[in-house]
């Protein structure tokens, strides 16, 4: 990994125009209050690691940016922030479409500085037991379904297998070209009724 990354730079010039400055306020930001920091794409999203671990990830959608800590949940500064915010499927910072909606200089300062701290005392996020009720939904799986109206009926009454296999299979695609294939692909077979892997099933 590297102090800047030229994948990340990359993924800014691709976002939409409203986009770029924010990503770019949170990016130098970081490294402001985080010197160590590295960059890294990983699930086709940027990604800030410190000393090796998974520090925080910021993403770009058509309409919105996201931004958030792995060790949110353990962080009284991002309950603090956070409290009054309403809550998507991704960060907990709520959809983000200007500067200003990110928490202030200060509060960033004091979110860096606790998030580096838990990943210094060797915090990890909980892993919470198996279960057999729902994956969540990615943003940007979301914002597709939404735009097929079909898929999205079909997909809500399906069972929570038929959603997660789906799920998992578009998340767990190593880039974003193979991400976006895979989303095109679901769609057409959810709207057709078919599970993930119908090819297999027995007939």
């Amino acid at each position: 990994m590297e102090k800047y990354s030229s994948k990340i730079d990359a993924y800014i010039e691709r976002s939409q125009d409203f986009a770029k400055p924010i990503l770019q306020y949170i990016r130098e930001t970081i490294h402001e209050f985080c010197p160590d920091t590295e960059e890294t794409m990983k699930w086709s999203l940027p990604h800030f690691t410190y000393n090796g671990k998974n520090l925080c990830a910021m993403a770009s959608f058509k309409q919105h940016c996201t931004f958030g800590f792995w060790l949110e949940k353990e962080m009284k500064t991002m309950q603090e922030i956070t409290r009054d915010i309403e809550k998507t499927s991704m960060f907990s910072l709520g959809k983000i479409t200007k500067i200003e909606d990110l928490p202030s200089k200060p509060q960033l300062k004091k979110a860096i500085m606790e998030a580096m701290e838990l990943s210094d005392m060797g915090v990890t996020i909980k892993k919470a037991p198996p279960s057999k009720t729902e994956a969540e939904i990615p943003d940007y799986f979301q914002e597709a379904l939404k735009e097929n109206k079909n898929a999205l009926a079909v997909f809500e009454k399906g069972s929570p297998s038929f959603r997660k296999e789906y799920i998992m299979w578009i998340t767990e695609a190593k880039t974003e070209a193979t991400r976006t294939k895979r989303m095109e692909q679901a769609l057409e077979w959810i709207s057709e009724g078919k599970g993930r892997n119908w090819k297999y099933e027995k007939k």
